[in-house]
């Protein structure tokens, strides 16, 4: 791994400064929304361990690490949007956060969710954000002029928007 490489939450930040740091857990991701971005991350690097470790215990099913190596097997995650939060800062016990996230399976596509975080008391005592459930929404389309969700830099109306 690169020591300078972009983080794939879409910060703009180092991997390591930003959601590696919570992968590797010298840190616990402050907030709903550093949660998402974190699990965002995890996605896109294959780290089935963190997803587990920040899925809510009430969620965990039996075979959830295989159906995970499979989904991230399957599946390139290459860009994350946040579209709107509700609650889930520092000092919440649950949040909510919206995104839009687009991936590559092999045809380019996206999900857009709204998912719900709880923070909890873990084993240790400290206090944790863990990811619940999200509801699936219908496909994120850009307001008018706005670039395309698929990164291309072009307006929306001109890529994925045609009719």
């Amino acid at each position: 791994m690169l020591l300078n490489q972009l983080c794939p939450c879409g910060s703009q930040a180092n991997y390591a400064d930003c959601c590696g740091q919570y992968h590797s857990g010298k840190a616990i991701a402050p907030t709903a929304e550093a949660l998402m971005r974190s699990r965002f991350s995890a996605f896109a690097k294959g780290n089935v361990d963190y997803l587990l470790d920040t899925l809510h215990s009430s969620k965990r099913k039996r075979g959830e690490r295989l159906q995970l190596a499979q989904s991230i097997k399957n599946t390139r995650w290459t860009r994350l949007e946040i579209l709107a939060k509700k609650q889930g800062t520092p000092k919440d016990s649950k949040g909510i956060v919206e995104f839009m996230a687009v991936y590559d399976r092999p045809e380019l596509g996206q999900m857009h969710e709204r998912s719900r975080f709880r923070k909890e008391t873990d084993a240790e005592g400290q206090a944790r954000w863990y990811y619940v459930e999200g509801d699936m929404l219908p496909p994120h389309q850009p307001k008018r002029g706005e670039p395309c969700w698929c990164g291309s830099g072009t307006p929306f109306k001109q890529c994925h928007g045609k009719r």
